[in-house]
């Protein structure tokens, strides 16, 4: 493809009034809670406005950034526009306008971004909608280049910041608020991500949610009003549902209540996954509580979510001990009545339709679970808290499900580590190797190896053990953790067996 002169960056450079050599405005300290702005959330709603995206381009509560941009980029007329607009036509059309903008969202945060905008996972995790539009990428790679988005991005950065100031003390006010009501810390959650993303260039007055494992983004677009209502809705779901998933086991006994909101509106997620309801019907309860706003609770039961009133009459003797949520759920759990649960559902009398919010187009974009998958969460979570019994229970489980070969190679892989510390040597060798023996994973793959190589040098095979840890340092994206305990745990053994002949 020929390569287009860029005209001079005049346009944007008048936009840029604020000090550009800030960044990100973290939230708090707390490096898993952020807001910020996304460069490739830029990169890719550039490209997909210079081909022709044009929804909500006429609203007022657009940011200026977008049709000047829109204009710089016209008169620059890169040689790969033709072929982006013809993308943009054809593929990845949805039922409305947000979900056109949700898999292009998707793709932006499934993607590394310059130079390459290669995927930042492995396949099976990459989010389906955003795997549709892979053919994006050579496309998107001649565009950045042709029209210098990493400049065009400099440029604008502080237009972004303008707005992420708007959002600085709402946002800090709003999480300190739920944390001290729910007396959690995020802190407490190592490896998980709370992400609010400012996009300028797409649609204003959308709100959008994703969870991929785990990390929470909230996208949240140009508006006159702050959306904080959404924002703090995906927040609580960022607090509650680690919280929920481990009592997900006793949630699930008084799931026979789901057979009665089969004739409610809700979305069938929910008439299918008791937790799932539960844990919605938890947020709204605690939403009520904090906004003291009782006719909520009714709205809620109402549409389906039928423990909302349960949970609202279960939050005043939580707020009087000092216990967190994380501990004071499982009490709540155990409170659920079947009997006075059904009856109280039986009167409710249901909406006849999804309560739509106008303010906000609010859509949840996750990455579809198998029910082994689900099976596998929650043997994780039993592991974690060291109940083997039941963890072994729902690997056992999620064997027994739907799902990916390599969700199966998981649930072979956590049997094994049980076993290894069950002191069952044998058996543990055997499941490493039925994990081994489908298709694993990288992770999966490279600590099968690492638990193998540590059963052989605990039987004195030190041979063996040296192969297994070659093996796992030759596994192509295996976990940072085991390729270096597989170096050194290798590395000491060698040293051993030198001091050994001299």
């Amino acid at each position: 493809m020929k390569h287009t002169q860029v005209p001079s960056f005049a346009v944007l450079a008048a936009l840029c009034l604020v000090g550009a050599g800030t960044t990100a405005i973290p939230a708090q300290a707390a490096d898993n809670l952020q807001l910020d702005a996304n460069e490739n959330l830029f990169y890719v709603l550039a490209a997909i406005n210079a081909a022709g995206y044009d929804e909500g381009i006429r609203l007022p509560d657009n940011n200026p950034l977008r049709q000047q941009l829109r204009d710089y980029i016209a008169q620059a007329n890169p040689a790969v526009l033709p072929e982006l607009r013809r993308f943009l036509a054809t593929n990845g059309r949805r039922k409305s306008a947000a979900e056109d903008l949700s898999q292009y969202i998707s793709y932006a945060l499934s993607v590394t971004g310059q130079p390459d905008f290669a995927w930042r996972t492995r396949d099976v995790e990459i989010p389906p909608d955003a795997k549709a539009l892979e053919g994006l990428t050579p496309l998107l790679i001649d565009f950045s280049r042709q029209v210098n988005l990493p400049a065009l991005w400099r440029k604008a950065k502080p237009v972004y910041e303008q707005e992420l100031e708007k959002y600085h003390a709402p946002l800090i006010s709003m999480t300190t608020k739920i944390d001290g009501y729910l007396r959690v810390s995020t802190a407490g959650y190592l490896g998980r991500r709370f992400q609010v993303f400012i996009d300028l260039l797409a649609n204003p007055k959308q709100v959008q949610t994703r969870n991929y494992g785990d990390d929470a983004f909230v996208i949240v677009t140009p508006s006159a009003q702050l959306p904080m209502y959404d924002i703090r809705h995906a927040y609580l779901h960022f607090e509650i549902d680690p919280i929920m998933i481990k009592y997900g086991i006793d949630l699930q006994q008084k799931r026979s209540l789901l057979d009665l909101v089969q004739l409610s509106p809700l979305n069938d997620n929910y008439k299918n996954d008791f937790v799932l309801l539960a844990t919605e019907s938890l947020i709204k309860a605690v939403e009520a509580r904090l906004d003291k706003n009782k006719n909520a609770i009714d709205m809620a039961m109402r549409q389906g979510f039928v423990l909302t009133q349960f949970f609202a009459e279960q939050l005043p003797a939580f707020e009087q001990q000092q216990q967190g949520l994380r501990f004071y759920a499982e009490d709540m759990v155990h409170e659920i009545d079947l009997k006075r649960e059904s009856a109280r559902i039986s009167s409710v009398k249901f909406d006849s339709g999804q309560l739509q919010r106008k303010a906000n187009q609010v859509v949840v974009g996750e990455v579809a679970r198998s029910a082994a998958a689900q099976a596998l969460e929650q043997a994780e979570a039993q592991y974690t808290a060291k109940n083997l019994d039941k963890a072994k229970d729902l690997y056992l489980k999620s064997l027994e499900q739907k799902g990916s070969e390599e969700e199966h190679s998981q649930a072979w892989f956590g049997m094994g580590r049980i076993a290894a510390l069950q002191s069952q040597p044998d058996a543990a060798v055997k499941l490493f190797d039925k994990a081994l023996g489908g298709s694993p994973d990288a992770f999966t793959k490279g600590w099968s190896y690492v638990y193998l190589a540590r059963l052989a040098m605990a039987a004195k095979e030190s041979d063996k053990a040296l192969e297994y840890y070659k093996q796992a340092l030759a596994v192509p994206g295996a976990s940072n953790m085991a390729a270096e305990a597989a170096r050194k745990e290798s590395q000491s053994i060698q040293l051993k067996l030198g001091e050994s002949k001299r």
